[in-house]
């Protein structure tokens, strides 16, 4: 979208945002919520499904989100359908056949599709609390886990129904992605590992990763672009796993790592 129409977009957004609801188990483009809050609401759980929307956004039409705000009780004139029509959804004729779909590059994009998926996320949340199933969604990622052995196989296909009755064939699972895994194999949740002693966690492969990229940067062998990807995986550790930072400190030593996160470029290398 132009700069133009960003501005539009941005002022639908926060003309809805105090009239409507996104529902408490949508944690993606949440102020105040994120990956780790994710991972946290299925750290304590033995049992893990993560199933996939398939092409998330080209898949929200305008009417799609005139049934979600009607569901939350706001019905709009014919004109106000124009208007959102045009400024919060695009045309990409070859992907969708000519019809009008959520573009993702715009602002309004995350809040409009969460708005969306509100009364799925509600029929999803109220079957799950009444089998003993904890469900988050984190924008297409779907995760579900329990105590209880086995019964997240059968939970897929209650998965499917949902979304068949929410959105027809509009929205549907990207079968190919769908994952079971449970304490005797290794469980991620949006990319952040949930350890059998029920904490999260960088992951071994990850913490290897940025070790490396320390001892290089210590060495001198880094370039400016492989110094900031440093810097954020750096801030993502204290994020995830701030006692991992710790070791590195200890290992490489705390200057080293203070280097690193006052690295404003090619001077201070």
């Amino acid at each position: 979208p132009t700069p133009a129409v960003k501005v539009i977009q941005k002022q639908i957004v926060d003309y809805l945002i105090p009239k409507t609801s996104i529902h408490t188990s949508a944690l993606a483009y949440v102020s105040g919520k994120g990956i780790k809050d994710n991972a946290l609401q299925h750290v304590k759980s033995d049992y893990l499904l993560k199933v996939d929307l398939e092409n998330f956004f080209n898949s929200i039409t305008p009417k799609m989100l005139v049934k979600a705000l009607k569901h939350q009780g706001i019905n709009i004139s014919q004109t106000d359908i124009m208007v959102l029509s045009q400024f919060l959804f695009w045309n990409i004729t070859k992907k969708t056949n000519g019809k009008l779909v959520l573009s993702v590059g715009a602002p309004s994009s995350p809040f409009v599709s969460n708005l969306v998926m509100f009364a799925f996320d509600q029929r999803m949340s109220k079957l799950c609390r009444s089998t003993g199933i904890t469900y988050t969604r984190y924008a297409d990622d779907l995760t579900f886990s329990t105590t209880h052995k086995n019964i997240l196989f059968q939970h897929l296909n209650e998965v499917r129904k949902v979304l068949k009755k929410e959105f027809g064939a509009r929205l549907v699972l990207n079968e190919s992605k769908t994952v079971f895994s449970s304490k005797a194999h290794n469980r991620h949740v949006t990319g952040v590992t949930l350890t059998n002693n029920n904490k999260i966690s960088l992951g071994r492969d990850k913490k290897r990763y940025i070790s490396s990229l320390i001892h290089k940067f210590k060495l001198g062998l880094l370039d400016q672009e492989d110094i900031y990807h440093l810097q954020g995986l750096i801030s993502y550790a204290k994020h995830i796993e701030v006692r991992f930072l710790r070791n590195m400190s200890l290992k490489y030593g705390a200057n080293v790592l203070d280097s690193i996160r006052k690295y404003s470029g090619e001077d201070d290398a």
